[in-house]
């Protein structure tokens, strides 16, 4: 199935006027690092303009403070030290409990440590989650940790490292039969960035057309990390959250591309999202 623009009234119904905040989501975001700060706080803005009424992002101490003073849209609880670790898992898993979706994963670096972090926390929640950038790498070498409600969002290297199976330079309907087949032994769903992406819960394939060579920039998977996250929070089935955000992310980049080009940047794509609307 191709996507169109119908899946936006399939996700976003009419709301009532009785409606009041938590009503459609509370999206709990983990990452960041000493070095990278941009990429969580980008999840969270794109989440924000997707729907979801609460952002919590859990990140290393320099990084929640850098995103804290970047919106005051985005709520951070700092962690102590400048990557994540064991050590706070404790925390992430009490920041967890009353969310209803977490993307983790962007910025948050491959330290040992931080890797085990993923992988304990991961076999603990029983919520719907985006696994993206260093993530993926984490759950690679422990993929048990994976269930249905999981949506992985790797690029071609990732989807390399997640499988072992290179999607690069491959006809569409062969990247097609290698999202399918890794979804399927997985039991999670994938989606495939790319000119095409594709998704798939391994049974079902959905092709997302919408982007552009604009789009290159750093920021805009976390955007789309936080699109899926955002819908998932709002209670979007999750092989329809993750083409429905990949349809946005794509449209709201082809948007803010007509008049940016070369100059597109991922906050740019982020307030255009509105012109869907």
């Amino acid at each position: 199935m191709i996507i169109r623009k119908k899946i936006l009234k399939e996700v976003y119904k009419k709301r009532k006027p009785s409606a009041h905040k938590y009503d459609f989501g509370h999206l709990l975001i983990i990452g960041g690092s000493k070095m990278y700060s941009g990429s969580p706080a980008l999840a969270g803005l794109a989440a924000y303009r997707t729907g979801v009424d609460i952002v919590t992002i859990a990140a290393p101490e320099r990084s929640a403070n850098i995103i804290a003073g970047f919106s005051p849209d985005l709520i951070t609880y700092p962690l102590k030290g400048d990557y994540v670790n064991q050590k706070h898992l404790k925390d992430i898993l009490r920041l967890a409990k009353n969310k209803d979706a977490i993307v983790i994963g962007g910025g948050i670096e491959r330290h040992k440590q931080t890797s085990s972090a993923i992988v304990s926390f991961l076999r603990k929640i029983r919520l719907p989650c985006v696994i993206d950038a260093d993530a993926i790498h984490s759950v690679a070498k422990q993929k048990n940790v994976l269930k249905k409600y999981f949506v992985l969002t790797p690029h071609e290297k990732e989807f390399y490292d997640l499988t072992g199976k290179n999607p690069r330079g491959k006809k569409l309907n062969e990247r097609i039969i290698l999202v399918k087949k890794a979804a399927a032994k997985l039991k999670a769903i994938i989606l495939l960035k790319g000119n095409i992406d594709i998704i798939s819960d391994g049974k079902e394939v959905i092709l997302n057309k919408t982007g552009n060579p604009y789009m290159t920039k750093g920021g805009t998977g976390d955007t789309l990390a936080g699109i899926v996250g955002s819908l998932l929070a709002q209670g979007v089935k999750p092989i329809i959250a993750a083409a429905a955000a990949a349809y946005i992310n794509g449209k709201a980049g082809e948007i803010a591309s007509k008049n940016k080009k070369q100059a597109l940047m991922a906050t740019d794509l982020i307030n255009s999202i509105h012109k869907l609307f």
